[in-house]
């Protein structure tokens, strides 16, 4: 018996470290020859399809990227902007493409100050004068130039059959728009489409006909086909209209930007990630550096000594966030030396595990945040080793509001990324200062944070999230999850996450935290709020010559698929 028992585990092992980790409570999907990880199950499969039929990661990551400006029009999107970092397996090289939306050339500093200089934040956030210059169709047509495989046509078709046969409201989508109808409808457009019958019943069929127009005119005049000619004109008149800045000079003036992607290294692996404007990147290898100090797995997954220890790691990240981080075009930010391991050094030296340091004595501080859902982010890996992370946004959930007029294309928010008065927080509870302020042509500060891992030089990680501010804590704890605490990506996916941000002095934990672990927490001098899920991970991990893939259950329309 004895030996019938040490066999067995022998042979569990064997199978365990070939295929799946039987001591997961939750497994992820497995493909033999890529993988595709999104937050809509209709858009995994149109990148799924892709690399069946030959397509390579870069490919199936723009087919994606359309598709999902058909079925997840909170934050999928053509009318907003984002991040993709990648990694080319025929090369061996890294890339990154900035494609955020940027101010248009009439915007001003004060442009969203009342006379008594407060901030009208609605006027950030909805109807025209809240939108950035758009950016994603241009990112998408750099990225299909330098390394698409597939005909353009062929990688919007899928995104144009959406859009023209229509597709099945899920339970999720129902309820965003639902609970959103007082804000979103009193845009005409909007409602025209997205609230033709309220409330928003699921299993109803959403068609968007004028949007399908849109993507045809793209995928047959490529760029111009939105930056120029009849869409950039009707956008422009749109704007002139309605009190908007953009024009069609701006649109035809817009360029994505290829920039050098941030390395840094935590214990034995290297990590990979986006440099500003996004914040992320930077804090991501800021905090990392930091942690490396310490041995997190003898403190114990989530307990409150690991907990008290992020929490003070945040606040200094998010200290220098809201000092040195905005567009690099603008102003000098001090990359080498945030990112330093000198520097984390210095950060280590000023925590004790013992005690919590008011946000005070780091810097100021401000009110709870109106965290927001949307952004969207996809992981995307095929069998040559191209890998794909990517992140990109409308802002803040359907963002503007705006529907240009026979076009069907939802407009961001972005606007409101930028700091409109210095130290007053926006939408996020984010505070920011001079480094971030609006000027013409200049990109917001974000806090995407497209991540790709590396071991012995070879990608092992892409993962990013949704969740405004809580995308850089989101990302940071699940590469300690999977990195130091060894867990597959799925649980390392579920299980729940802690966000503080420096301001305001408040440690939000997810639902999962018991009450005793709360008052243990609470014991270091920390105001605690519990909070529901704000983020959700899109990720995928290659080991054992597979591709594993997990879409965050927060969010439930995520998919993985395999190949």
């Amino acid at each position: 018996m004895k030996f019938f028992l040490s066999t067995l585990l022998i042979l569990s092992c064997a199978i365990e470290s070939k295929i799946f980790n039987s001591q997961a409570i939750v497994h992820p999907e497995i493909g033999a020859n890529g993988m595709v990880v999104t937050q809509h199950y209709l858009a995994t499969d149109v990148g799924h399809a892709i690399l069946q039929k030959g397509g390579n990661a870069y490919d199936a990551s723009i087919a994606v990227a359309f598709a999902l400006a058909v079925v997840l029009p909170r934050a999928g999107n053509i009318g907003g902007g984002g991040f993709m970092l990648m990694h080319d397996g025929v090369t061996n090289k890294n890339y990154s493409i900035d494609y955020r939306e940027i101010a248009p050339a009439k915007a001003t500093k004060d442009m969203y100050l009342n006379t008594d200089g407060s901030v009208d934040r609605k006027r950030s956030t909805q109807g025209a004068l809240a939108i950035g210059v758009p950016g994603t169709v241009y990112g998408m047509w750099e990225v299909h130039q330098k390394f698409g495989s597939l005909p353009w046509k062929e990688l919007i078709k899928p995104a144009i059959d959406l859009a023209s046969n229509g597709f099945k409201v899920s339970p999720f989508m129902a309820d965003a728009l639902n609970g959103r109808y007082k804000k979103l409808g009193q845009f005409k457009n909007f409602k025209k489409i997205f609230y033709a019958e309220y409330p928003v019943i699921m299993n109803s069929r959403l068609v968007q006909p004028e949007l399908a127009r849109t993507l045809k005119i793209i995928a047959t005049k490529g760029v111009a086909g939105f930056y120029e000619g009849e869409i950039a004109t009707l956008i422009a008149d749109y704007m002139k209209k309605n009190n908007g800045l953009i024009t069609k000079s701006d649109l035809a003036n817009y360029r994505p930007v290829w920039r050098e992607p941030i390395q840094g290294s935590y214990r034995d692996f290297q990590i990979l990630t986006m440099p500003p404007p996004s914040s992320g990147g930077i804090h991501i290898i800021q905090m990392l550096n930091i942690l490396e100090h310490y041995d997190l797995v003898s403190m114990g997954h989530n307990s409150p000594r690991y907990a008290a220890l992020l929490t003070e790691v945040m606040k200094y990240a998010y200290a220098d966030r809201s000092k040195y981080l905005g567009d690099p075009d603008f102003f000098d930010v001090p990359v080498n030396q945030l990112i330093s391991k000198a520097y984390a050094k210095n950060i280590h030296q000023l925590i004790t595990l013992d005690k919590i340091t008011p946000s005070a004595d780091i810097l100021p501080g401000n009110a709870l945040p109106h965290e927001s859902l949307d952004t969207t982010h996809f992981s995307v890996a095929d069998k040559d080793g191209n890998v794909v992370s990517n992140t990109y946004t409308l802002n803040s959930g359907f963002g503007s509001g705006v529907v240009i007029n026979g076009t069907g294309v939802l407009m961001n928010n972005e606007m409101d990324d930028f700091v409109s008065s210095p130290g007053v927080p926006n939408q996020f509870g984010l505070v920011g200062g001079e480094a971030n302020k609006i000027e013409p042509f200049k990109r917001p500060l974000s806090s995407m944070t497209p991540t790709i891992v590396f071991h012995d030089s070879k990608p092992i990680i892409a993962t990013g999230s949704p969740g405004g501010s809580r995308i850089i804590t989101a990302v940071l704890q699940f590469l300690l999850n999977t990195l130091d605490f060894k867990m597959e990506i799925s649980d390392a996916t579920v299980v729940p996450r802690i966000h503080h941000q420096w301001k305001p002095d408040v440690l939000m934990l997810e639902k999962g935290f018991d009450i005793q672990h709360i008052e243990s927490i609470k014991g270091f001098n920390q105001k605690v709020y519990i909070s529901g899920p704000g983020t959700s991970l899109e990720s995928l991990e290659i080991k054992n010559n597979l591709f594993y893939g997990f879409g965050d259950t927060r969010r439930p329309d995520s998919k993985a698929k395999g190949l």
